[in-house]
């Protein structure tokens, strides 16, 4: 009879082949562009609880590489600690990994960071993100409405999304701002009910 694995243990593997697997897709981006089109990969917690998409990279994550840099992952982080969500917890991502790929590429590189983090919780951030996610025809989903911000809805049987306005966009008006805050902020409540590692 063998001994029992312990449940860190079986986390820890987990953990080592969903780093192997995102290094693996970054290294397979990496292929598909070239000096003039580097690829923005996700950035965060391979395991991450929640998972932030936007639609597609700002001109610092191209600049970068890296999905969340600059202004918007700047304030997503602010947001964050207001809402006191452990920002290592998190990852995110775009749905297009170089912004003029072919949409049926980066549906495929999306689904597989989707299968390789298994989140908690996405958060879809604006409609064209949201669309996009719907596009994917992920198994066992159901549609994510564009219209309900705010609101926590069922996107598979395991994850719930929940819709806020295009980051990128609500960053130079205050009222676009609030909306965006008034909608993420429905992450508190929903990150306090989770249980503790």
């Amino acid at each position: 009879m063998s001994a029992a694995v312990p449940t860190d243990e079986i986390y820890e593997r987990y953990l080592q082949k969903a780093i192997a697997e995102i290094n693996e897709l970054g290294d397979e981006l990496a292929r598909a562009g070239d000096e003039l089109r580097v690829p923005v990969v996700g950035s965060g917690h391979p395991l991450a609880d929640v998972f932030l998409l936007k639609h597609a990279p700002q001109p610092a994550e191209i600049q970068e590489g890296v999905a969340f840099f600059g202004r918007a992952g700047q304030a997503i982080l602010k947001s964050l600690q207001r809402l006191r969500v452990d920002p290592l917890a998190v990852y995110g991502t775009n749905c297009l990994k170089f912004g003029t790929e072919d949409p049926v590429d980066a549906a495929a590189w999306l689904t597989r960071e989707l299968h390789i983090v298994q989140p908690k919780l996405l958060v879809g951030m604006g409609e064209k993100a949201t669309s996009f996610l719907n596009e994917l025809r992920f198994p066992l989903s159901d549609p994510v409405s564009t219209d309900t911000t705010g609101v926590l809805q069922r996107f598979t049987p395991t994850i719930e999304t929940l819709v806020t306005p295009d980051v990128d966009e609500s960053l130079d008006d205050q009222a676009a701002k609030t909306r965006f805050w008034n909608a993420l902020k429905a992450l508190g409540p929903w990150w306090a009910e989770q249980p503790p590692y």
